[in-house]
């Protein structure tokens, strides 16, 4: 094994076993000596790659967004995707609530773990929302919107969407999410000066007005 992949796998062993230890143990009660010990990585090692608890969680959150903004950029890339419908796939693909991962979903929502969801959500708007804006600028090039702040007005969409439709936060009814995802899809139409209607498709055909 050459020299980058044997650095590049400590790397993973560590932040593999490092996520693992936050979500069962909370990262405040999750020590350092708790990593060597269960990854059974030399002190030097780790010290040689993270320099701190909090620089092997931005090492954990760091390669979660990398994998989410990924996925958002295949969204952004898709040609066959008109611009409204790229809008709400990087939404959805960034919503950490609907992750697969229901122990990670249920562990990020733990008390214990505040920090880490915050964290979790901020690096993942700061990675996706420079895809997202593209997208937007995208429908701006076509006509569709209109807004002079791509950029700004996006990490406002992430940042509500993230909070509002996150059920470990809030607890929503089906009727209550249903209601709020209508009132996104026509804010949303509003703050890209996009024609009314325009996202009327993601509502099942109702926007909630007539």
């Amino acid at each position: 094994m050459k020299n980058t992949e044997r650095t590049e796998a400590r790397k993973n062993e560590i932040l593999d076993t490092a996520k693992r230890l936050f979500m069962e143990q909370g990262y405040e009660q999750t020590t350092i000596n708790d990593i060597l010990t269960a990854s059974g990585v030399a002190k030097g090692s780790l010290y040689y790659h993270y320099k701190s608890k909090e620089d092997v969680l931005d090492g954990v959150l760091e390669r979660m967004t990398g994998q989410i903004a990924d996925a958002a950029k295949a969204v952004a890339d898709d040609p066959a995707m008109t611009a409204h419908e790229k809008v709400f796939r990087v939404i959805s693909s960034v919503n950490i609530a609907e992750s697969p991962d229901e122990r990670m979903i249920r562990e990020l929502h733990s008390p214990a773990n505040a920090l880490l969801h915050q964290k979790s959500i901020a690096q993942t708007i700061r990675a996706v929302a420079p895809i997202m804006a593209s997208v937007v600028e995208q429908g701006i090039r076509e006509g569709i919107y209109h807004t002079q702040y791509p950029l700004e007005t996006v990490e406002i969409l992430l940042v509500a969407s993230q909070f509002i439709f996150d059920e470990g936060i809030f607890g929503w009814t089906p009727e209550e999410k249903a209601a709020r995802m209508t009132a996104f899809i026509r804010i949303t139409e509003t703050v890209l000066g996009a024609q009314q209607g325009s996202f009327m498709f993601l509502g099942g055909g109702q926007t909630g007005e007539s």
